[in-house]
């Protein structure tokens, strides 16, 4: 699951008839009771939460959609990060053997249950690769020109950058084919980086703000550049920073969701893809952003990823957009925000896992054993120009 969709699943729980899936450990276990407790005294609403490892627990996830007759299901049963996936063997294998088997017990637990409900899935852009269409990357499906001059338009070829990734584009033909064979409804969503803290729902109670990752296997690129500036550490740019990626907002990304929930695909038609960004932004341009904000300085490190020092990235989103969605853009008013939790919270912060710690191969390795995570060393808390 990711960590920054409790709020909303909370407001799907409330409109629909909904079952949401995540793959978490105990202590998250242990979360969500307290969070469940605190939405219904907040709300007043009462949500059910049931703890299943829908990896492994196949027969209690069967009994649990026959048991709640779900119009939809949220999936997010998932390791959710790059970095992770790519540590060592071990967080490989677990991220296959996680990811993959879940959504596939996810299919035939429906198809097993007799139930008609429509799988909304969080996806990746990184399912697409890079800079790797030769033009703007179309949602799910893709026009060509077939030997003979036959033309088609067919699923995107996949182009995964880490294990985390491939099990992503797994997923999409797994999706292909039991749409095909079983008729089943699936919206595929094709999410760029997340980046803020909370939503109008998780502002509520503090026992509702959401976990803010900045280390350098689970956090993402924008909210570790965020951490950083308020807590006056250099922004740590992997290699030139020429990497173009797609970002999005934590509340567009609930409201994305929910457009997906309301606009499920007939049964019969193809598999939905949706692509969920907002904008695109070179990572030395966002890294400036923040520096001109908080008066930290850039410091180019060794990139512990195998890719593309540069890359253009031109993304569709024009489904969502049709249907609703006004994104929410890179905008320095809105960093006050996961500032002001930052600085609240900044006796958690260990400087020590800033730096990376996962490298997709020995060359990487190899190429980043000079960082010492020691060395990085908390500095004087910036002011912004915004005086937060």
């Amino acid at each position: 699951m990711h960590s920054k969709m409790t709020a909303f699943m909370r407001k799907l729980v409330e409109k629909y008839n909904i079952v949401i899936l995540h793959s978490q450990t105990n202590s998250f276990h242990s979360l969500c009771q307290v969070r469940v407790q605190a939405w219904k005294e907040v709300s007043g609403k009462e949500i059910t939460f049931k703890n299943i490892d829908i990896a492994k627990e196949y027969d209690l996830l069967v009994q649990l959609i026959k048991d709640e007759q779900p119009d939809s299901i949220v999936h997010f049963a998932e390791q959710r990060a790059a970095p992770y996936s790519m540590k060592n063997s071990k967080t490989k294998r677990y991220t296959i053997d996680n990811n993959v088997s879940g959504s596939n017990n996810l299919c035939c637990a429906i198809i097993d249950a007799e139930v008609d409900a429509h799988i909304v899935h969080l996806g990746t852009m990184g399912v697409y690769g890079y800079g790797t269409s030769g033009g703007e990357i179309p949602e799910g499906y893709i026009d060509v020109t077939l030997p003979g001059g036959r033309e088609a338009n067919i699923l995107h070829p996949a182009h995964p950058g880490s294990i985390y990734h491939a099990t992503k584009c797994l997923d999409a033909i797994m999706w292909q084919f039991y749409q095909k064979n079983d008729d089943l409804r699936i919206t595929d969503l094709h999410q760029g980086i997340v980046w803020g803290t909370n939503t109008p729902q998780t502002i509520k109670d503090e026992r509702l703000v959401n976990r803010f990752d900045y280390d350098g296997d689970y956090g993402t690129v924008l909210n570790r550049f965020l951490m950083q500036g308020a807590m006056g550490v250099p922004l740590t740019v992997y290699g030139t920073g020429g990497q173009t990626r797609g970002f999005i907002h934590v509340t567009d990304t609930a409201k994305c969701i929910e457009i997906a929930v309301d606009n499920p695909p007939k049964k019969g038609d193809r598999v939905e893809i949706f692509n969920q960004i907002a904008e695109t932004r070179r990572v030395r341009d966002v890294a400036a952003l923040v520096a001109d904000q908080t008066g930290v300085e850039v410091n180019n490190i060794p990139n512990p990823r195998q890719e593309a020092a540069e890359n253009e990235l031109d993304v569709s989103n024009k489904k969502f957009c049709n249907l609703g969605l006004e994104p929410t853009t890179l905008d320095a008013g809105l960093f006050d925000e996961v500032t002001q939790i930052v600085k609240k919270y900044k006796d958690r912060c260990d400087p020590t896992k800033i730096l990376p710690a996962s490298f997709w191969n020995k060359k990487r390795a190899q190429e980043c054993a000079d960082l010492d995570p020691n060395s990085v060393k908390l500095g004087e808390e910036k002011e912004t120009v915004n005086g937060v």
